[in-house]
C-alpha cells in the first residue's frame, strides 16, 4: 500500500521521519466553510483544495497538511457574499494570523519549502500578508524557508477551458458553484453533488464595484454566479489532471535548486 501524503493520516514519528528525509515540502490546502448554491455542499473550496494539494503531493514527493477550513468573507461578487446562510467566515487579522502561525510551525518541524495551496478566492491576499510577515521573520532569525503561493484555478489553461466550455466559459468573476466546480466535485465527490438541484439561471450581471451594506437583490436567488448545468464527471477529470500537471511544472520550477540539494542529502 503506497504511503498516505495527508498529514491527518500520519502518527508523529511518521510524519516526522518523512518530513527529515522527504523532499521537505509541505502543500497547505486552504478553503472556506462557503455556499456554493443547492447542490454543492458548504465545504467545497476545502474538499478541492485539499484534493488537488494530494495530487500535487504525489507528484512532487510533499507532504499535506491538514487543510485550513475556514476562510476570509465570501464577497457578492466573487462567492454570493457573506449574507448568505451557511457562509462561515474568518476576519482578516485572523486569517492573516493563522497563515503567519502555520508559516512559522512548518518551519519549525524542519520544512524548507511550504505551498499554500488556495481554494477560495477571497483569501489570497491576506495569506500573503501573513506568510510574508513570518519568511521576513524567519530570515532575521536565520532560517532560509521559501514559501509559493497558489491559487489552483490560475494554472486552468485556455485550451482546457475551450474544451470543458466549448468556448463559452462566462469568466472567472462568475465562476463560482459552476461548472469548474461542480465538474470537480463530480470527479472526486460525486456523492455529495446532487445535479437535480443545479438552478439553471443566467450568469450573475454585478456592477464593477462593491457596496456595503451588501444589496441581497444583486446575488442570484441559486446563490452561484453561474449556472453548472453543463457539468460533468469526465470534465472534472480533465481538469484535475491538467490543473495538477502545470502546478507540479510550477513547484518544481520554483523550487529546483534547493528541492534537488534535499533529495540529494
Amino acid at each position: 500500500m503506497t504511503a498516505s501524503v495527508f498529514m491527518e493520516d500520519l502518527d508523529a514519528f511518521t510524519y516526522r521521519e518523512r518530513l527529515a528525509t522527504g523532499s521537505r515540502l509541505v502543500i497547505v490546502p486552504v478553503g472556506s466553510v462557503e455556499q456554493h448554491g443547492p447542490h454543492l455542499p458548504l465545504t467545497t473550496d476545502v474538499l478541492l483544495a485539499r484534493a488537488v494539494s494530494g495530487r500535487l503531493a504525489e507528484a512532487v514527493g510533499a507532504l499535506v497538511a491538514a487543510p485550513i477550513v475556514y476562510g476570509y468573507k465570501s464577497q457578492q461578487r466573487s462567492g454570493g457574499g457573506n449574507h448568505l446562510g451557511g457562509t462561515t467566515s474568518l476576519d482578516a487579522t485572523t486569517m492573516i494570523a493563522i497563515a503567519r502561525t502555520l508559516t512559522h510551525e512548518f518551519a519549525r518541524h524542519g520544512a524548507e519549502r511550504v505551498v499554500f495551496l488556495n481554494g477560495h478566492f477571497e483569501n489570497y491576499q491576506f495569506l500573503y500578508e501573513g506568510v510574508e510577515l513570518a519568511t521576513r521573520e524567519l530570515a532575521a532569525q536565520g532560517n532560509d524557508l521559501e514559501a509559493m503561493l497558489v491559487s489552483y484555478w490560475d494554472f486552468v489553461d485556455a485550451a482546457t477551458l475551450d474544451e470543458v466550455y466549448a468556448g463559452s466559459f462566462p469568466g472567472w468573476e462568475v465562476e463560482h458553484g459552476g461548472v469548474l466546480e461542480t465538474s470537480l466535485m463530480l470527479h472526486l465527490h460525486p456523492e455529495l453533488v446532487d445535479l437535480g438541484r443545479v438552478m439553471d439561471l443566467p450568469p450573475a450581471e454585478l456592477p464593477p464595484y462593491d457596496l456595503l451594506p451588501v444589496r441581497p437583490e444583486l446575488t442570484p436567488a441559486s446563490g452561484c454566479l453561474s449556472s453548472a448545468a453543463r457539468a460533468s464527471a469526465q470534465a472534472g477529470r480533465l481538469l484535475l489532471e491538467r490543473t495538477t500537471t502545470a502546478l507540479a511544472e510550477a513547484v518544481e520550477s520554483a523550487f529546483a535548486n534547493r528541492m534537488s540539494a534535499t533529495m540529494l542529502q
